[in-house]
């Protein structure tokens, strides 16, 4: 069998769920303002659950969550707090761990209507200047389009990290069949500037698992062994199409149990995803069903 690459689970919402503190709009930004001992209590749980890659606390950290002058005065220094603390734990563990550096969408996630490259650049700029000393590739998250992707691989160079990208999907029927990034833009044009882009790997993430499998079908050719393709579905039930990911606290869904959870992880790597994980809702008992399988 291929070695799969598991990937952690949600971060926001393990914390709320072991106690930290979790609030809107801070969401999982709070934990790392007021105890970052829970954030590090969360690594530690996806790597005993068996992840080979735990992502650094850096979604939140953008002016929506934080509002503007906390980001301006504080945003650098939680950034890079949440680099050391991730490498931490990694350094800590008996086996290999990698750090993923979150970089996410900075105008909003779910929402392409929003972006604006002015605006995000400086934004993503503070978080990879903060995150660059402590993490092992770069992990776009969310992304609801292709300028998305195009300004992340500006903005982080050719360091020598290792660049993954991520997108997130419409969920329910997409316009003509095929699945589609939340901008109307087709996964296949993804794929394509994916590999444009010198990216390592093409990921789908933040969306139901329903509408995953397709896009890993579409991507497993196209990236014709040139990229890795990897999945980390939510636990949401679908969301209004004007929603911001963390806009709310949504309900998770009862069915996707570790064991529900792994029937679609099953037909992901049939499909062939080299990299699976979890994203919103998908906890440590998730990845250790997962470890156990793969």
């Amino acid at each position: 069998m291929t070695r799969i690459t598991l990937l952690d689970g949600g971060t926001g919402r393990e914390l709320k769920r072991i106690g930290a503190p979790f609030r809107q709009p801070e969401w999982s930004a709070l934990a790392l303002i007021e105890a970052p001992q829970f954030v590090t209590q969360v690594h530690e749980a996806y790597v005993a659950a068996g992840a080979d890659v735990i992502t650094t606390n850096s979604y939140a950290l953008v002016p929506f969550h934080l509002g503007d002058e906390r980001h301006a005065r504080d945003g650098h220094r939680l950034a890079a707090l949440s680099g050391t603390l991730a490498r931490e734990v990694a350094a800590r563990s008996p086996r290999p761990v990698r750090v993923a550096g979150s970089l996410p969408p900075v105008c909003g996630s779910y929402r392409a209507d929003l972006f604006d490259v002015a605006v995000a650049r400086p934004l993503l700029e503070t978080i990879v200047g903060a995150l660059r000393p402590s993490i092992d590739h770069w992990q776009g998250e969310t992304l609801s389009a292709i300028e998305e992707a195009e300004l992340i691989r500006a903005v982080v160079g050719r360091d020598g990290k290792p660049l993954w990208l991520s997108f997130t999907l419409v969920d329910g029927p997409a316009a003509g069949g095929e699945p589609q990034l939340r901008s109307g833009e087709p996964v296949a044009d993804a794929v394509r500037a994916a590999r444009e882009l010198g990216a390592e790997a093409v990921l789908f993430n933040c969306s139901q698992p329903e509408v995953m499998g397709q896009a890993v079908s579409i991507a497993a050719d196209l990236a014709a062994g040139a990229l890795q393709v990897g999945v980390y579905a939510n636990a949401f039930p679908p969301q209004r199409a004007d929603a911001d990911a963390n806009e709310d606290l949504l309900d998770i869904r009862a069915d996707l149990t570790p064991a529900g959870y792994l029937g679609w992880a099953r037909d992901w790597v049939g499909r062939g995803a080299g990299i699976v994980g979890g994203c919103c809702g998908i906890g440590p008992e998730h990845i250790a069903e997962l470890r156990a399988a793969f």
